[in-house]
């Protein structure tokens, strides 16, 4: 759900460039000595990433004999490749035990009017993981390509019965009967026959046909992989019906919002019963109500703009699902984290196919929820995992996943979304495979991106670094100057700054996350040492995966 208008919004579009149990505490850590400690010698721009095993978490810095200052950047990180992965953790000076100094509080995310869509998105992550077909030689469905010659799609006219999810855990399915309204090569929309009067209209219901079938079929077919077909009919069907605007009360959508469409992975499970699953390629979406009748008010106008930011992202649900279980036969689909990452991409990559055109408004339409779900995370990078087992958080964490996707694109290229999606692995294991580094190595540089990225005179290494967007200089600059009550901040990280010789930092260590400081070393101020350790003395545990990871400012 857009929240924002594009008419408000436009002139970000400017930032984009053009081209361990839970909270475990393991043995305690040896005492941190000079004789233990590894030493760090950093040019700058040059980067460390550390493993505490290696040297019981001391690690010295050297003195400063330059004429400036030193600036170190500090981000403690859990590089765990699993989910659910948490520990407390202190990062403080070794040879001085200073007060600790506080750190910028999380932000306690309000409630949102896109919570509920963020949590039922969730909860269809889940249904789909949980999903156990037959053997994979006798469950491999043919792919259906953008330029595959085609069956005989459905009649424009035709009536047809579905089942649609009638609840928000989809505990109930509810029979709905359909006309088939608008059919293209790729897509075919069907309106449910109880849509509320006025809905949208014929000349509405083919401008949507267009979008999709023209726009966004092909651009997610090309960018993530072909879809089956398992109903032979040749065409994802687009239903439009009341029964999704009914997911939510009208007092809950008025406070939470509401669900504007969604994928159910039980669509595609041909061993699922009739009452539960229409055994081919859907995507539902919610119907124009102006009066309000069945949840709150849609009109016409929000249906027709907001509908096909949902679709192209919840068709690369589709096709995710439909590469890893059906097509390439893994025994499960892709873990929520990344598969979010990876819808959130391609709501952007569709905004930017309008660029060419100078459209920037529906550009905004398309991209502007990716960069607000990224200014929550950054807010409070340590609240919120990176990997969380099937998306059910919160906003900053679908933030976390767009993020991550976007500096997967931008390091590894165009072509490895369509790499992540059309394989059996899944999650960390997956991103390693098609980079070809270890997801410790790419985690911890995507950390560090999120600060030197775009830092004014600062050169940074170019595997370090965002190449797609400006958020610094442009995109979080520009939001906060149109709305500095909803982005109070230019740039909404800020580590926790102190001398060298007063680190003393403190959280928890959170799946793929860490939290950022910065070390301030005065000219000629001597060496200091920093002890990276879990609650109290104790050793952070190894199931953390934990990493300090350090880059020289100056």
């Amino acid at each position: 759900m857009k929240h924002r208008t594009a008419a408000r919004i436009v002139t970000w579009a400017l930032a984009v460039t053009a081209a361990c149990s839970k909270d475990a505490t393991g043995p305690s850590a040896p005492t941190c000595s000079s004789a233990l400690a590894s030493k760090l010698t950093l040019a700058v721009g040059a980067y460390a990433s550390i493993d505490p095993a290696t040297d019981g978490g001391c690690v010295t810095f050297p003195a400063n004999a330059s004429v400036d200052s030193a600036e170190y950047l500090l981000v403690p990180q859990s590089a765990a490749a699993t989910f659910g992965q948490t520990a407390p953790f202190n990062l403080r000076t070794a040879t001085l035990m200073a007060a600790a100094m506080p750190l910028a509080q999380r932000l306690v995310e309000p409630e949102s009017r896109r919570a509920a869509a963020t949590l039922f998105d969730g909860m269809l992550r889940a249904r789909g993981r949980a999903l156990r077909f037959p053997a994979a030689t006798a469950r491999r469905a043919p792919a259906v390509a953008a330029s595959t010659p085609r069956a005989s799609p459905p009649t424009v006219g035709t009536l047809r019965s579905f089942v649609v999810c009638a609840k928000l855990d989809c505990s109930q399915f509810k029979t709905v009967g359909a006309r088939a309204q608008a059919v293209g090569a790729h897509v075919a929309i069907y309106v449910d026959t109880l849509a509320p009067a006025p809905g949208l209209d014929s000349a509405d219901i083919d401008t949507l046909k267009q979008v999709f079938d023209a726009r966004l079929y092909p651009l997610d077919s090309t960018a993530f992989g072909a879809v089956t077909d398992i109903d032979a009919n040749s065409v994802v069907i687009a239903l439009m019906t009341p029964v999704v605007n009914a997911l939510v009360t009208k007092t809950a959508c008025n406070t939470t919002g509401y669900i504007a469409g969604f994928f159910l992975p039980d669509d595609l499970d041909q061993s699922a019963p009739l009452s539960r699953s229409n055994h081919g390629e859907i995507f539902y979406s919610i119907v124009a109500d102006p009066a309000g009748t069945l949840s709150c008010v849609h009109a016409s106008t929000g249906v027709k703009t907001g509908t096909p930011g949902t679709f192209v992202h919840e068709l690369q649900h589709m096709i995710n699902f439909s590469q890893h279980v059906l097509i390439q036969g893994s025994s499960v689909s892709e873990e929520g984290w990344l598969d979010e990452g990876l819808s959130k991409y391609a709501e952007e990559l569709a905004g930017r196919s309008y660029l060419a055109q100078a459209d920037t408004a529906t550009f905004s339409e398309y991209a502007f929820n990716d960069v607000d779900d990224a200014y929550k995370y950054l807010s409070a990078t340590g609240a919120s995992p990176l990997l969380i087992e099937f998306d059910q958080g919160t906003l900053a964490e679908v933030g976390a996943s767009w993020l991550f996707t976007r500096y997967l694109v931008d390091q590894y290229g165009a072509a490895l979304p369509a790499k992540l999606v059309q394989t059996t692995l899944a999650g960390a294991a997956n991103v390693a495979a098609q980079t070809g580094h270890s997801f410790d190595t790419t985690v911890t540089r995507w950390a560090l991106s999120n600060w030197v990225s775009d830092l004014p005179g600062f050169a940074t290494p170019p595997e370090v670094s965002y190449t797609s967007w400006h958020f610094r200089t442009r995109t979080f600059a520009s939001l906060h100057q149109q709305d500095p009550n909803t982005f109070p901040l230019p740039y909404p990280l800020v580590p926790t700054a102190s001398a060298g010789s007063a680190v003393s930092l403190s959280g928890t260590l959170r799946s793929g996350s860490g939290v950022y400081g910065r070390a301030l070393q005065a000219p000629g101020a001597a060496a200091f040492t920093l002890f990276f350790s879990g609650s109290g003395t104790a050793a952070l545990p190894a199931a953390v995966v934990p990493r300090l990871s350090v880059i020289r400012i100056r």
